[in-house]
């Protein structure tokens, strides 16, 4: 018996991105034409058909779920060193750990492309399924990958995913309203906070918390004290700066995630003032650093570590084939006191 390639390599699989780069369309408009969706044009349907011949591309539609397993689960996620990504990871492990499978890690650094690439690949074979942490890909792309056949879960989402895509995340509206409660409870009017990225759910779901947390105390929002940032601790001290440069500064600052609210703190620190004395902070996930930092931070905790676990359970439904309908699952947060908040001045 002779390999397909010298040395006995596997030949190297053909991925759908190719196929749509070669023809010029979306990685959606050929899985339309793979799945034999009736809305494509009949120009564009024999442009791809002629690419799927060039290339050998797998005819057939859906992936089959009867191809033999490979015993490893594809996890992307931007980082894998902050420990907002490890814990999720280290949950997503220890679950896969337990069904007899293996965690392959693909860390994205934010790229589009690069995330696309590595997708590909786990689709393509490499790997059974895949649990995709805040993913890049569009509403489209994420589409296409489910039309594909290939099984997979989607965690804390960056922008809103597609009907029919199942989805593990934090109830970040229902913490953020927590945070927001507890200032005010201490007497804080002035709440500056320091969102995440404009447009990513996230952000705009821990905003509505903090919206509603002051209209049901009867306090009007001011625009002024609303920065928004990049979820590190470089961010978290700028915008700080910008809110404790204003003419009539806040008392407290709630950080929509714990490195901002660092950042916050070093800021404070650096101008001389006290925490909690002269400024309270917030922070947002529980992460490590949260509970070492000086003095403690006061934050909202995400169950990261059970985000993993719960997409990992939801992902081992799709793998067996059982009745399985699109989940849409959001995890309780809770606020954690201690020392970085107190009594307004």
């Amino acid at each position: 018996m002779k390999d397909s390639q010298a040395g006995g390599a596997r030949p190297e699989k053909v991925t759908i991105r190719q196929v749509a780069d070669a023809a010029g369309v979306s990685i959606a408009t050929v899985s339309r034409v793979v799945n034999g969706h009736s809305d494509v044009s009949d120009e564009t349907r024999q442009a791809v058909e002629l690419v799927l011949r060039k290339l050998d591309y797998p005819a057939g539609g859906r992936r089959s779920r009867t191809a033999p397993a490979t015993g490893l689960i594809g996890v992307t996620m931007p980082f894998v060193n902050p420990g907002y990504f490890a814990q999720i990871l280290a949950g997503a492990a220890e679950a896969l750990y337990e069904q007899g499978l293996r965690a392959v890690i693909c860390p994205t650094r934010h790229s589009h492309e690069r995330e696309i690439s590595l997708l590909d690949q786990l689709a393509s074979g490499d790997a059974d399924g895949a649990v995709l942490v805040l993913p890049e890909e569009s509403a489209d792309e994420l589409s296409a990958l489910a039309e594909h056949g290939f099984p997979f879960v989607v965690v804390d989402p960056r922008t809103e995913v597609p009907d029919g895509i199942p989805v593990v995340r934090a109830a970040h509206s229902s913490g953020a309203t927590q945070a927001t409660r507890h200032l005010l409870a201490l007497g804080h009017r002035r709440i500056g906070v320091i969102c995440g990225p404009s447009g990513w759910v996230a952000t705009a779901e821990r905003l509505r918390g903090y919206y509603g947390g002051l209209a049901a105390a009867g306090v009007l929002p001011d625009k002024s004290l609303v920065r928004y940032s990049n979820f590190r601790i470089d961010g978290g001290r700028q915008e700080t700066a910008a809110l404790l440069d204003l003419p009539d500064p806040p008392s407290a600052v709630f950080a929509f995630n714990d490195s901002m609210a660092i950042g916050a703190m070093q800021e404070a620190a650096a101008r001389g003032l006290r925490i909690p004395e002269d400024v309270s902070v917030v922070g947002f996930d529980d992460t490590v650093e949260a509970a070492v930092v000086v003095p403690a931070l006061t934050t909202v905790r995400q169950p990261l570590a059970e985000l993993g676990r719960t997409a990992v359970s939801v992902l081992m439904r799709q793998l067996h084939n059982r009745s399985f309908e699109p989940l849409r699952i959001e995890l309780e947060t809770r606020l954690v006191l201690r020392d970085s908040t107190g009594i307004a001045g």
